[in-house]
């Protein structure tokens, strides 16, 4: 009879453990480095941002958070793999809007965009801007759509590839003012930035920190923001709105952890996140890229992403665009 009790005792006490070993896991995250993964190139609006996120979040948690850049198939490669990586907090995601775009314009998604990420939140967001080479004689977005429709066709806007973010956001403009006019794609941003300086093309909409050193130097002019209203670094510059009512794009950069991370490791991450914004320093770094600090909650992330997601997929059904 005692063998049988000190039998069942222990296995009630091995029961326990096994039990209680996730909480634990939980309560002293993190204990080893994390992982951001990202989906496009350093240097970018993205990778930028991120980093200056990280080294915050490293301060704070006491572990290294390291940035990895795995660009390819528009964000999805990285996506995946975070997507399918365990949930145990080590392995994030630094999203963009990009990642709602990837949604619409990838053919082959390896995730579901919503169900398989659980969203920490929206820790700054970025303008997006219309601009023009400084030899342009447009000098609002009204004088621009006048110019381009002058005549039809022979205007047309530059852009960083088709299908990607600035693509249908200029695709948007494009389609609420009438203007006539086509994209001619490039590959990279400066490429973008030559062509309105040559004068090879009417406009393009890009970030704003992408061409903030043309801007700075005179080379390209910047018309309006894609924001909803002015925005804060560019105070002076008016917002599409004004002149189009209801036009409003907001870019935003976001953490997420694959779904089924535990909630005291998202909510203890967000908390830290929240603490790095605060400071003054960070708020500075991030202005510096065009960025501003501005931290949602996961379910505001969520609904963004929804929101983002539903608008790409009619501007491109209205331009005829096809995922590939």
């Amino acid at each position: 009879m005692r063998r049988r009790f000190v039998l069942v005792t222990a296995a009630l006490v091995a029961a326990f453990a096994l039990q209680l070993a996730p909480a634990n896991a939980q309560s002293d995250w993190p204990n080893k480095p994390v992982k951001i993964l990202i989906g496009f190139g350093a240097g970018g609006g993205t990778d930028v941002a991120t980093r200056i996120v990280a080294e915050g979040l490293s301060e704070i948690l006491g572990q290294q958070f390291t940035v990895e850049n795995r660009p390819g198939a528009g964000g999805t490669i990285a996506g995946g793999m975070v997507a399918r990586s365990p949930k145990d907090g080590y392995t994030a995601v630094a999203l963009s809007m990009g990642h709602a775009v990837s949604a619409v314009m990838v053919k082959s998604v390896p995730y579901d965009p919503i169900a398989d990420f659980a969203p920490i939140g929206i820790f700054t967001n970025s303008a997006i801007v219309v601009a023009v080479g400084k030899n342009s004689p447009a000098t609002d977005l009204k004088s621009l759509v006048a110019l381009v429709n002058k005549e039809p066709g022979k205007l047309n806007y530059s852009t960083v590839g088709l299908g990607s973010t600035q693509h249908l956001i200029a695709e948007d403009l494009v389609q609420r003012t009438g203007m006539k006019a086509q994209a001619i794609a490039y590959k990279t941003t400066g490429e973008v930035v030559t062509a309105l300086i040559r004068g090879d093309s009417a406009f393009a909409v890009d970030l704003y920190h992408a061409i903030r050193g043309q801007v700075d130097a005179g080379e390209l002019r910047v018309l309006a923001t894609s924001t909803p209203t002015r925005w804060g670094p560019i105070p002076n510059v008016p917002a599409v709105a004004e002149t189009l009512p209801g036009f409003g794009v907001l870019g935003w950069y976001g953490l997420a952890f694959p779904a089924g991370t535990p909630q005291p490791i998202i909510d203890k991450l967000r908390g830290a996140l929240q603490q790095v914004l605060a400071r003054e320093s960070v708020k500075k770094k991030l202005e510096g890229v065009g960025a501003v600090a501005n931290l949602s909650t996961p379910e505001e992330f969520r609904k963004t992403i929804e929101s983002d997601i539903s608008g790409f997929k009619e501007v491109a059904g209205k331009a005829g665009l096809q995922a590939n």
